[in-house]
């Protein structure tokens, strides 16, 4: 058996002791784990442990890997034309890693999971969850606050805002939201919140929600999502903060990526990057050669505010 489908055997073996038929979260879980593939974020937070905190940890470390090499990959595609002195094109978006945003992938990718649990229901798996991080290696992942929500906010760790990404798989999603909203990222920090349809408490924290929304326009955007199959544990809710959004217009009319400005400058500060760091291949002693030209240039130039860009 391949490494890759061993490793998944074991870690579907490990999880499926964390399943509680009732918690309905065997499709939840690998549609938590999309999400984080999906939107990438770094610091992300789970009230009430158990099924799904090793998919949350897995999910973050495989980001993480993922990210590592597309940075070095997007250097590297970059790098003829840092040493050519090209523009950037269309076969440059579409080489692999393809139609990547250089301006993600300047700082490193270190995310992180808190996991909030008192450990006090009786009918969760969060116990047990500790021991199977610990067999699947992703303990180092996770930091784990024994706490109910309402103790828990402060002790937090200090780096812990704003919040990218939120699960609150509890009877706590009102409390949240009134309370820890604040703590979400206003520009697109995600919140989902576990089974708020078809009972009335759940409702009636929907209808608050959707008075909330009204009353503060363009403070997040809600979506509820129903298995309609199920008598209960049937939903998720997302709540997308954008009360901070920044703008992100990356394409001109027909999808045609702008690759000049920021966008240019940033891939040709990746390139010189790994350019500084390498064994020298033609490309990289090219570039090499270009960078250095451009830091002569620079310095040698009278100082009247504005520099020459390579």
């Amino acid at each position: 058996m391949p490494r890759e489908a061993a490793s998944d055997e074991r870690f579907r073996a490990v999880v499926e002791r964390l399943r509680m038929p009732g918690m309905g979260t065997e499709v939840v879980a690998p549609l938590l784990a999309s999400l984080i593939h999906l939107v990438r974020p770094r610091r992300v937070l789970e009230i009430g442990m158990g099924h799904t905190t090793p998919y949350l940890a897995r999910a973050l470390a495989e980001v993480e890997e993922l990210v590592a090499a597309e940075t070095e990959g997007l250097a590297r595609k970059t790098l003829p034309y840092l040493a050519d002195g090209r523009e950037l094109d269309e076969e440059w978006v579409e080489a692999e890693p393809a139609l990547l945003t250089p301006s993600e992938y300047l700082e490193p990718f270190r995310p992180r999971l808190v996991a909030i649990d008192d450990f006090s229901d009786s009918g969760s798996s969060a116990p047990q969850v500790t021991r199977a991080l610990d067999e699947l290696g992703l303990a180092d992942r996770v930091t784990v606050v024994n706490a109910d929500l309402r103790n828990a906010v402060e002790r937090l760790p200090e780096e812990w805002r704003p919040i990218d990404f939120a699960w609150v798989d509890a009877w706590d999603c009102l409390y949240f939201f009134e309370n820890c909203w604040e703590l979400i990222d206003p520009d697109g920090g995600i919140v989902v919140m576990h089974y708020l349809m078809t009972y009335p408490e759940g409702e009636a924290i929907l209808r608050y929600i959707a008075e909330s929304q009204r009353l503060r326009p363009g403070e997040f955007e809600v979506l509820s999502l129903l298995e309609s199959h199920k008598l209960r544990q049937n939903s998720m809710t997302v709540l997308r903060r954008t009360s901070g959004a920044t703008p992100r217009e990356y394409s001109d009319t027909g999808q045609r990526p702008r690759l000049g400005g920021r966008v240019r400058a940033d891939a040709l500060t990746l390139a010189r990057s790994l350019a500084a760091r390498v064994a020298p291949s033609e490309d990289l002693r090219k570039a090499r050669d270009v960078s250095r030209a451009a830091a002569v240039r620079t310095s040698a130039a009278p100082d009247t505010g504005r520099r020459e860009q390579a």
